[in-house]
């Protein structure tokens, strides 16, 4: 089996406009008339969104750290029927797990590799010139068997800058793909988990119209099409996640977005029924469903309104009293006992849990998490081992609870964030990504 031809676009570092230059050519080769299939490299949540609207079609996640190679397979297949594939990665090309023999596992450049796609790399060429050269050389050089299509050089500065930095790429060998100018009004507005998320954006389409117009006038875009290629990625597979009930309540808001597309893709393809609600709206979860699934998002940003929506809490608590409620990240801080936001103020919460999380008293979490069930999960039963991955600042004031598993991080140290359980109830800061394959 074989994918259509693809590229992925990535970086030495974050902050170097890959993702300006990812919606820009995604919008691009649309309006060309491309049928473009997106992917993003890594364990985001905000950026597939703003991929959707760039290309008008759903984008999905691809990680070679928490995914076997069935699903891997299942969800690149999701590319069927397009014409070309565009891939971002997350972090800088080679950044992955560092535990002893598996440098680099999880990296960008592992799923190029396995995908078959040339690397486009975004370079951040200001206060620099020949030298970037010896960057783009180095990440080239690093893995010979990596397939590199050329660079993209950004924020030049001048026609001169230009000329230097290309003399330095000739040398090298390089195949220059486009020359970005520097432009401030080409950044995305962020917050302390990056990106807004696309919903929030005040004029996304506008902004997305602009990046593809920069794009298509600094970037060579027909040599971006011949170098795209893909290779075979193993039998068809049908891997994607089995929903973990028939009808499942799932909160849809700016408070309540971080879902992985290829979840809700897997529930549905096994005739799971969605059913969306607004916490932030005051909604209540549909009264006949099996399931309510709280994602990960930003509840300390609404706590004051999450707090005041007494439909919602009600629907959720009634619900929680014989049927299922589970929370991720966000989903989890909202069926605690209390949220405290950024200026010190506690919010009382849905109290389906004793969790109380603290959003003034931060601390940085993120990274790959690996879960073995102490209890049942909505899908899962006990001991079994799941995949996912955690990023937030809140931390933990109180954790009463049972513990639902023992968390481990990617390099098997095991931490005290262990989610927890109480009757019908259940939450884990990491979001599930998959059941471990091995």
């Amino acid at each position: 089996m074989t994918n259509p031809p693809g590229i992925l676009i990535s970086a030495p570092s974050s902050g170097t406009g890959k993702t300006t230059v990812m919606l820009g050519l995604l919008r691009a080769l649309a309006e060309d008339g491309l049928t473009v299939q997106p992917f993003k490299s890594g364990p985001d949540y905000i950026d597939p969104a703003f991929h959707r609207a760039a290309a008008g079609r759903a984008s999905f996640n691809l990680d070679s750290w928490a995914m076997g190679d069935p699903l891997m397979t299942s969800i690149s297949a999701q590319a069927d029927g397009a014409d070309i594939v565009v891939a971002e990665g997350s972090m800088g090309l080679f950044d992955g797990v560092a535990k002893p023999g598996e440098l680099g596992h999880g990296s960008s450049a592992e799923t190029a590799l396995r995908m078959g796609w040339p690397v486009v790399l975004v370079l951040d060429v200001g206060g620099q010139a020949q030298s970037a050269a010896a960057t783009a050389l180095g990440f080239k050089m690093y893995n010979p068997d990596l397939p590199f299509a050329g660079v993209i050089l950004n924020r030049c500065a001048s026609p001169r800058h230009e000329r230097l930095t290309r003399l330095g790429m000739e040398r090298a060998g390089l195949p220059v793909l486009g020359v970005l100018p520097r432009r401030g009004d080409l950044t995305l507005p962020e917050r302390h988990l990056g990106l807004i998320q696309a919903i929030e954006h005040p004029d996304l389409e506008s902004a997305i119209v602009s990046y593809a117009a920069f794009l298509r006038e600094h970037v060579d875009l027909e040599a971006i099409k011949r170098a795209a290629s893909s290779g075979p990625i193993g039998p068809s597979s049908t891997a994607l996640p089995r929903p973990p009930a028939q009808r499942i309540a799932l909160a849809r808001d700016a408070a309540f977005s971080f879902t992985y597309p290829h979840l809700l893709k897997g529930w549905r393809a096994a005739g799971a029924e969605i059913l969306p609600f607004s916490p932030l709206a005051d909604e209540a979860p549909a009264a006949d469903a099996d399931l309510v699934w709280l994602p990960g998002g930003y509840p300390e940003l609404h706590a004051g309104t999450l707090a005041d929506a007494n439909t919602f809490l009600s629907g959720l608590r009634n619900h929680a009293k014989t049927k299922p409620v589970h929370g991720e990240c966000g989903g989890y801080m909202a069926l605690g006992q209390a949220l405290i936001d950024k200026d010190g103020v506690q919010h009382e919460m849905a109290g389906l849990l004793g969790l109380v999380t603290s959003y003034k008293k931060r601390k940085f979490n993120l990274g790959y998490r690996k879960a073995e069930l102490l209890a049942p999960l909505p899908g899962f039963t006990k001991g079994a081992v799941l995949r996912g991955h955690e990023f937030h600042y809140s931390s933990i004031v109180d954790q009463p609870d049972a513990p639902l598993a023992r968390v481990f991080d990617a390099e098997g140290a095991e931490g005290p964030q262990t989610g927890s359980v109480c009757g019908n109830v259940t939450g884990t800061f990491f979001h599930l990504i998959a059941e471990a394959s091995e």
